[in-house]
């Protein structure tokens, strides 16, 4: 399974950040990546946690496509700047985060971390897990050889997600 995370807690050109995240499933679809599954849309405070800073959309989707993981990461990076992203600092509020956790069970590990697959905190995040749940809660982690409802268990209390119900926006 390749395994697509996306997340935003600023308003883009396309609307609020889940209306962002449904134009992200179209422009995904539109680079000849078919999604085959998608979670609900969850929103989740920041990581690390921060007042001040708005909460995140986020949702994971499944999906096949002939793309292999370098030239993937390539079409994703392109979206995020046609969407407006703008890198700053680590942890910074955008307006779109698309994350490969992980591409079948291949292992990879760019010298320059340009890519590491699986995503090397998807564990640790209950962004990452609570989505990915939705779409198959007994996916197992190719390198830590747990399954996705293990992980939600030993996640650190302090995360919080909740999904988003149909027709709020955000919090």
């Amino acid at each position: 399974m390749i395994i697509i995370a996306l997340g935003a807690n600023l308003p883009s050109e396309y609307g609020t950040p889940a209306q962002t995240l449904r134009a992200a499933y179209d422009a995904i679809e539109n680079n000849d990546i078919k999604i085959l599954k998608k979670s609900r849309i969850w929103l989740t405070a920041p990581v690390p946690f921060d007042p001040d800073q708005d909460w995140y959309h986020n949702s994971v989707i499944s999906v096949e496509t002939d793309l292999p993981p370098h030239d993937l990461l390539d079409v994703l990076l392109n979206i995020e700047q046609e969407f407006g992203r703008v890198r700053s600092v680590k942890n910074a509020p955008r307006v779109l985060d698309l994350d490969i956790i992980a591409y079948e069970d291949r292992v990879i590990r760019d010298d320059d971390e340009r890519l590491i697959i699986p995503h090397p905190r998807m564990h640790e995040r209950l962004f990452v897990l609570k989505p990915l749940a939705d779409i198959d809660e007994y996916w197992a982690h190719p390198v830590r050889e747990k399954i996705v409802k293990d992980f939600i268990g030993i996640c650190s209390k302090d995360q919080q997600a909740k999904p988003l119900e149909t027709g709020e926006e955000s919090i």
